[in-house]
């Protein structure tokens, strides 16, 4: 099935139709882009897909809408918008033409599902309503305010806007998409170099990468630190113990806070030591040697009358 047409409304947009045109464009790169609300257009046919407009829900027909009676929920009941239903039907195409791994397209859609699909639905739909701060700086909010001015009045001010904002959504999709699957290609390194570390206490990678989720899978409770090359340099960073907060299993030693160079090299005994945060949750030192030492007397300190 190549469509020759990718139909949506016209007038004012909003983010699930613009996320949802990232996926769709990306599949049929030789498919035009309507914004219509004209009967001829959001009528299903064969060279079309139709897509947050058209009043009705039909996978077979291929139109995706969600403003009618009757709408279609998820399993748990949360509402989808035009890009959930998209994201459900050709969310997996998408992820294999982007180049994720066959064995990795369950996990990296069921993520990118979760986590940035259905927080744009439940927007779209009213059913949250982001607040306080950073209510504006959703990307709901952000890709609305790419919306001409209300005193724009030439001819194509949507359709011009449309496509702008539709740059701008992609690089979010293929960032997302991309950096969820980073995190599964990461985990098996670390899940390697969690076998070579054994019962230590200090995971060494080599080079910066996300770890806690593959830490956390393996049950691996006893380690506190984490080394690895940085540029020139070699970074010793603590485990947070979840993904929310900045709680750690094992904080830096309280001396080091806020030194640099020669005085952390004086304070902590090790030459190399260049650098501690602060907020005592990264460190860094010039050779692989001075990370390890750092590491190990952190560790010391960490579990001394445990």
């Amino acid at each position: 099935m190549n469509p020759q047409f990718l139909v949506t409304h016209s007038g004012g947009f909003h983010a699930d139709e613009l996320l949802s045109s990232v996926v769709l464009t990306r599949l049929f790169p030789q498919a035009k882009i309507v914004r219509s609300r004209a009967p001829e257009w959001i009528m299903p046919a064969a060279d079309r897909i139709i897509y947050d407009v058209g009043g009705a829900y039909d996978a077979e027909a291929r139109i995706f809408d969600h403003h009618q009676r009757g709408a279609p929920l998820r399993e748990d009941g949360q509402p989808y918008s035009s890009f959930g239903l998209i994201w459900k039907h050709y969310g997996r195409d998408y992820l294999a033409v982007a180049g994720v791994p066959t064995p990795h397209i369950e996990d990296v859609h069921a993520s990118f599902d979760s986590n940035f699909v259905l927080p744009i639905d439940l927007v779209d739909n009213g059913a949250l309503s982001p607040s306080g701060p950073l209510a504006g700086l959703s990307l709901s909010s952000l890709l609305e305010t790419l919306k001409p001015d209300f005193d724009d009045v030439a001819p194509d001010a949507d359709d011009r806007a449309f496509q702008a904002a539709l740059a701008v959504a992609r690089s979010f999709v293929e960032a997302g998409v991309g950096r969820r699957a980073a995190k599964l290609r990461a985990e098996s390194v670390v899940r390697r170099a969690i076998e070579v570390t054994g019962q230590g206490r200090v995971l060494e990678l080599p080079m910066g990468m996300p770890f806690r989720p593959a830490i956390q899978k393996a049950g691996a409770d006893h380690l506190l630190f984490v080394v690895h090359p940085r540029d020139k340099d070699w970074c010793l960073t603590t485990i947070r113990t979840s993904d929310d907060g900045f709680d750690v299993r094992a904080d830096l030693p309280a001396s080091w806070a806020g030194l640099t160079g020669p005085e952390l090299e004086k304070v902590s005994g090790v030459a190399g030591a260049s650098f501690c945060h602060n907020g005592r949750f990264v460190a860094a030192a010039k050779t692989r040697e001075a990370a390890i030492a750092m590491a190990d007397i952190a560790v010391a300190e960490a579990t001394a009358g445990r």
